[in-house]
């Protein structure tokens, strides 16, 4: 069951599951997405940790405020709901958008992070005429202007044409996006340049992306993995951008057993 917390300036949606006293694992979740990207992904991290999901700012049920947002505001919305849920330190996940939070905390609150999981991510997104034309479509026609290209961008041909009910869920999912909130957070990616911080990392890293991800590239994860010290790099073959859907047992498998030699 979702619940609301205050955290700053907005009211934070947010889900937290398994036992407590648990080590926590904290998932952010992609541009034009909610908490539920992560529902094929929680049941494998249930066995051994707890899981606090959230929406992030202008996404989901959280708050949408007046824009432009940055990477490092919605890193420290995610900070911040970590203090008021009294998390004192948690393994920090995140995926494409939320990769990008989780390397500013990872950068910027070292103290909170017990290790870091980039997901189908990078540290800039050029071009800007990308981005320009992007957020031109949604002004004009609205987030379902977008929706078809969005799923071409988020997975194979192959699984688009033999998943059509997990296609449906994300289509659904893409399109309950707030317009405003989703102009804001692209706004902030188009904006981030953070390669220079990934050097102040120093927690255990996972980088893992799909070798077909044409939005976070393989090369992509490669700067990351060249610029943070402590981080190992994983290709999932047959995956493009949301890899944790298109192949699940796969990420799952990854994911855990990182987070069980990290956590001991």
């Amino acid at each position: 069951m979702t619940q609301k917390i205050r955290v700053g300036d907005i009211d934070v949606t947010y889900k937290l599951e398994g036992p407590a006293g648990r080590p926590i694992v904290l998932m952010s979740n992609s541009l034009m997405s909610d908490h539920s990207m992560w529902d094929p992904t929680v049941p494998a991290l249930l066995k051994h940790y707890q899981v606090l999901r959230y929406d992030t700012r202008g996404h989901g049920q959280t708050s949408v405020t007046p824009g432009p947002y940055s990477i490092a505001q919605l890193a420290d919305d995610a900070v911040g709901l970590m203090d008021a849920l009294g998390v004192a330190a948690a393994h920090i996940m995140g995926l494409s958008m939320g990769g990008m939070i989780a390397q500013q905390i990872g950068a910027r609150y070292p103290d909170r992070a017990l290790s870091l999981l980039l997901c189908d991510t990078a540290s800039e997104m050029p071009p800007r005429s990308m981005w320009e034309e992007r957020l031109a479509i949604a002004r004009k026609d609205g987030i379902p202007g977008l929706i078809d290209s969005t799923i071409k961008r988020w997975f194979t041909a192959p699984f688009i044409e033999r998943a059509p009910q997990a296609i449906g869920k994300v289509r659904a999912m893409i399109l309950s996006t707030p317009l405003e909130g989703y102009i804001n957070c692209a706004c902030a990616v188009r904006d981030m340049a953070q390669t220079t911080m990934l050097l102040k990392i120093k927690a255990p890293t996972l980088i893992m992306t799909g070798r077909q991800d044409p939005a976070c590239t393989v090369d992509q994860s490669m700067v990351l993995h060249r610029m943070i010290n402590t981080s190992k790099m994983v290709v999932i073959e047959d995956a493009a951008h949301l890899s944790n859907i298109e192949q699940p047992n796969i990420f799952n498998r990854e994911i855990c057993d990182f987070l069980d030699v990290v956590s001991g």
